[in-house]
């Protein structure tokens, strides 16, 4: 009786082990899907059919690198967009209309001031921020933020210098205004980078009332696109429209919804942007300069009330299908690919700030096609406005509740 009680024992311990061991197989850091089954486990709004496979709800995927997580600072104040400086530091843009920079220790400097009255009301206020190509020589910024004219709000480019002393910005001017203006606190769009050729590409969203949707099909019109501009706020050499005048020669693309992640793909040169859908409907997609991504004729969302929206359709002729959509919504903000870092399975791989859904997106691309998904510190429950990759190869994230996190190789 003593060794068949034995004998049960250990059988029950192995099995024990043996499920603790698998469980712990199955958890990465800050993770929150098995491998192989897609991580968005909730009902979509609609059962709208994608348009080709793997264009929604794709397989889980695992970051197999051991990762460690801190919070390196909570004491930001709203941040919204956050860029690598030369010397590795952090240059972070905070909503109510001030810069900070933090070091990768999580030291603040004081408040950064001189630029120019911001809206902050609502989604509006200091968006984004981009270093000039030559920045070092220069100390050149260039933001974005929602102003106030006599006409209405809008979205507007500026550029400054940043002082020596890091306590101001000289000489800060408008450079572009995205018109027309209209009273909403909603979809500014506002990321902002550099392009190779030394021109600045920005978003801009249709302000998000039913009245002015037409606005991004509209080719006269900067609501719901994507902008070219010099340093200047001229519009770009060799953008799609420029023979046309009909058309504002500073569009890049049109018939976006609210446009708040732009990146470059690392190889391919490739712009990819991320927008709002309604409920449902998120979008990542590889911008072609001129083409039309649909929005508000073709979206894979729904009216929050729970219509149609317009005629319910996903596909038209002459408009883009995205690359890739959610549905429940993850609300995609600031989003950078990885690249020349020190953890080498996220090599090309595109990571994305979640508000809603409150986690970081990793996305692996190949052939243009999204082919894995991860969820990252969903644990956290916070929500992750930006991203960046820092000089040392660490992923660093910003959070609407003023937090600074460090996503680094153990």
């Amino acid at each position: 009786m003593k060794i068949m009680t034995s004998v049960l024992v250990i059988l029950l311990f192995t099995f024990v082990t043996a499920c603790n061991k698998k469980q712990t197989q199955l958890q990465t850091v800050g993770s929150k899907s098995s491998e192989g089954t897609p991580v968005e486990t909730k009902a979509p709004n609609v059962n709208y059919k994608p348009a080709f496979a793997g264009q929604t709800r794709i397989s889980g995927v695992k970051t197999k690198t051991p990762l460690a997580t801190k919070v390196l600072t909570d004491n930001l104040k709203k941040p919204w967009g956050i860029v690598p400086l030369p010397d590795g530091r952090l240059l972070i843009t905070q909503k109510e209309g001030t810069l900070i920079i933090a070091d990768v220790s999580g030291n603040l400097s004081s408040e950064i001031s001189g630029l120019p009255k911001v809206n902050d009301s609502g989604q509006g206020g200091l968006l984004d921020i981009t270093l000039d190509p030559n920045y070092s020589q220069n100390r050149m910024l260039y933001w974005t933020f929602s102003e106030n004219t006599k006409q209405g709000n809008l979205t507007s480019v500026a550029k400054g210098r940043l002082a020596k002393d890091e306590k101001t910005v000289e000489n800060a001017q408008v450079i572009y205004r995205a018109t027309p203006a209209y009273d909403s606190d909603k979809h500014y769009g506002g990321r902002i980078l550099f392009d190779k050729t030394g021109n600045l590409i920005f978003s801009t969203g249709e302000r998000s009332d039913i009245e002015t949707r037409p606005q991004a099909q509209s080719l006269t019109s900067a609501l719901g696109k994507i902008i070219r501009i010099t340093v200047n706020g001229e519009p770009a050499t060799g953008n799609p429209f420029a023979n046309n005048p009909k058309v504002r020669p500073e569009l890049y693309s049109y018939g976006h919804r609210n446009v708040q992640g732009l990146a470059f793909h690392p190889e391919t040169g490739d712009l990819w942007e991320n927008e709002f859908g309604a409920r449902g409907g998120d979008e990542v997609n590889r911008i072609i300069a001129g083409k039309n991504y649909g929005w508000p004729i073709i979206t894979y969302g729904i009216e929050y009330d729970g219509n149609t929206i317009g005629e319910g359709k996903t596909e038209a002729e002459g408009m883009e299908q995205p690359v890739y959509y959610w549905d429940p919504v993850v609300s995609p903000s600031g989003m950078i690919f990885y690249s020349n870092g020190n953890i080498s399975e996220w090599e090309n791989n595109l990571f994305i700030g979640g508000l809603s859904s409150m986690h970081i997106i990793r996305l692996i691309i190949k052939n243009n096609k999204v082919v894995g998904e991860e969820r990252l510190l969903a644990d956290e429950k916070e929500r992750f406005r930006d991203v960046a990759q820092g000089k040392d190869g660490s992923l660093y994230a910003i959070t609407d509740s003023g937090r600074l996190y460090r996503i680094s190789k153990k």
